[in-house]
């Protein structure tokens, strides 16, 4: 699934390639998670505005209104430059955007992303689908003490509050366990155990674990690849994730995998103390 780094990377790859470009004709395929919320006609001839992010969700400002996105579990975008016809749609190419610069397209082989129209970021459909977020992870709100105190009021796994998102939004599975790995607190740690000092060591951690993700393009463990088609190397950094059975690359302890939540925990129980 798509995290926040790899929704930041894809954002940075086409946002300022169609800033400003007009809307010549809208395509929708078979259909996604939610209805698009608007007759697809009604978009031509709107310029698209900035492109922002809020949690894991792209918001493409209109003349009037504005696109959500959300690429699902298995959704992607990209961006073809250049005339402004689209290329012939392939059978999970579900959503086009066509403008005189190039065509964004939704292509989602499990058709749980979703493209849904609202009249702002804050109203309709839009504001319900954002409501319940957490922070930003690059809030400047988000430090140490917003973290303690709303992990104090929880009573399961630290690694599991993490990956609600209703604390901070964009630790998923791989960035959470790398997040406590480099901040040395055991994933099992039940959250409303966790100290003040730990928890502002764990803010920083999931902090530049993120950036540093942004940075090297995202991880591609199966099929991710930005607008530009170009695939992720955070995956080849990773600490823990991935290294069951191997060595930990910090002490001499070795790396293991247990599951939490229906997902994969992987953690050194040498350095990543309770």
């Amino acid at each position: 699934m798509p995290e926040l780094p790899e929704v930041e990377v894809t954002r940075l790859s086409f946002a300022e390639r169609i800033r400003g470009a007009r809307i010549s004709s809208v395509r929708v395929g078979k259909p996604l998670r939610w209805p698009l919320g608007v007759a697809p006609e009604s978009l031509v001839g709107q310029s698209v505005g900035t492109v922002t992010r809020r949690g894991k969700y792209l918001w493409l400002a209109l003349d009037r209104g504005g696109l959500l996105m959300h690429l699902g579990m298995s959704g992607s975008l990209a961006f073809r430059a250049g005339g402004g016809a689209e290329t012939e749609a392939g059978p999970h190419d579900h959503f086009d955007l066509v403008t005189e610069r190039g065509t964004l397209r939704m292509t989602d082989p499990r058709r749980f992303g979703a493209v849904v129209w609202s009249p702002a970021i804050d109203a309709g459909a839009a504001a319900r689908l954002l409501a319940g977020l957490g922070l930003e992870p690059f809030d400047p709100r988000f430090d140490g003490a917003h973290l303690h105190a709303a992990l104090n009021k929880r009573r399961i796994a630290v690694k599991l509050a993490l990956l609600g998102g209703g604390i901070v939004v964009g630790a998923g599975n791989i960035y959470a366990c790398e997040a406590l790995f480099e901040a040395r607190i055991d994933p099992r740690l039940r959250s409303d155990r966790l100290s003040k000092p730990r928890a502002a060591l764990l803010a920083a951690a999931v902090r530049t674990t993120l950036a540093r993700a942004i940075e090297v393009g995202g991880s591609t463990l199966r099929d991710f690849r930005d607008a530009h088609g170009a695939a992720g190397a955070f995956q080849l950094q990773a600490g823990v994730y991935g290294r069951a059975g191997l060595a930990c690359v910090r002490c001499d302890g070795t790396v293991r995998r247990i599951v939490q939540g229906q997902r994969s925990t992987f953690f050194c129980p040498g350095c990543q103390k309770r």
